[in-house]
């Protein structure tokens, strides 16, 4: 008997990112789809970009953590368009982040336009906006690094794609 939709949303919502595991895949926003062909259980996935180099680690986690709850037949599908984007991150997904030390991108920040100029960044710590961009590159290709001028602390920032 297949799990419902429903019930494997659920399971794919307790598999952390590898490289944040504070944040599920689900929150994320990276799980595009889950449906059944025949009695294949497909997961869609969409990488937060097309270089990621998480993406086998995380189609394994997937694959791993549905056989254990007893999924018979499963598929991981990569679908790169439409691209992902931050705006796909959950609000508990947000906060998650936040918690965690990385400040995340505004809602609807992913766009060009707004990447020209100055980002708002709010401080994950202490929660002041007065922060400055001290590099592009933060621990990962998707974050980028700032400081708090207010409590001096260094932090990440996911930056809006």
């Amino acid at each position: 008997m297949q799990p419902a939709t429903d019930i494997v949303w659920s399971w794919l919502g307790e598999i952390p990112d590898p490289e944040i595991p504070a944040i599920s895949l689900a929150d994320l926003g990276i799980i595009r789809d889950v449906g059944y062909e025949d009695d294949r259980l497909v997961v869609t996935v969409t990488p937060t970009y097309s270089g990621c180099p998480a993406t086998s680690v995380i189609a394994l986690d997937i694959e791993t953590a549905l056989v254990k709850r007893g999924a018979e037949k499963v598929e991981i599908r990569q679908q790169l368009s439409p691209a992902w984007t931050t705006d796909w991150i959950s609000a508990e997904g947000r906060e998650k982040l936040r918690a965690y030390g990385i400040a995340p991108p505004a809602v609807a920040a992913a766009n060009c336009a707004g990447m020209l100029k100055a980002q708002h960044v709010v401080c994950p710590h202490c929660g002041s906006d007065d922060t400055v961009n001290i590099s592009p590159r933060g621990s990962t290709p998707c974050k980028a690094q700032f400081r708090c001028n207010a409590c001096m602390e260094p932090f990440d920032y996911f930056k809006a794609i």
